[in-house]
């Protein structure tokens, strides 16, 4: 009694693709599908556009680049962007102990 080799058993259904988007949200005017990206792969630039607030956003591609890569790499560029925007411009405030400060008494010029 010998058992049914494996190659005589018919393949399974074959597994459906689903496409990645090529339209996204914009981070800046917050409208859905209004950035789209072109990929020029011949150049080795991509090119992320925003059709309602006109952002824009160019990025060096490779093969294996997609349109979402693009747009996470914008995503990143902004957040670092505003981060050390907000680094420069915020001041942080002195150090404070819990102990409180204790009010200076004006000095008072004893040379008579």
């Amino acid at each position: 009694m010998g058992k049914r080799k494996k190659s005589s058993r018919k393949p399974g259904p074959a597994r459906v693709k689903v496409p990645l988007d090529t339209a996204f949200t914009c981070l800046f005017c917050h409208h859905d599908k209004s950035v789209t990206v072109r990929i020029d792969r011949k150049e080795g630039v991509a090119q992320l556009i925003c059709r309602v607030c006109d952002q824009r956003y160019q990025s060096k591609v490779n093969h294996l680049t997609e349109p979402i890569d693009i747009y996470s790499e914008w995503i990143d560029a902004a957040d670092e962007a505003q981060r050390v925007g907000e680094s420069s411009t915020v001041r942080r405030p002195a150090a404070s102990s819990s102990r409180p400060v204790p009010a200076r008494a004006p000095s008072v010029d004893d040379s008579d």
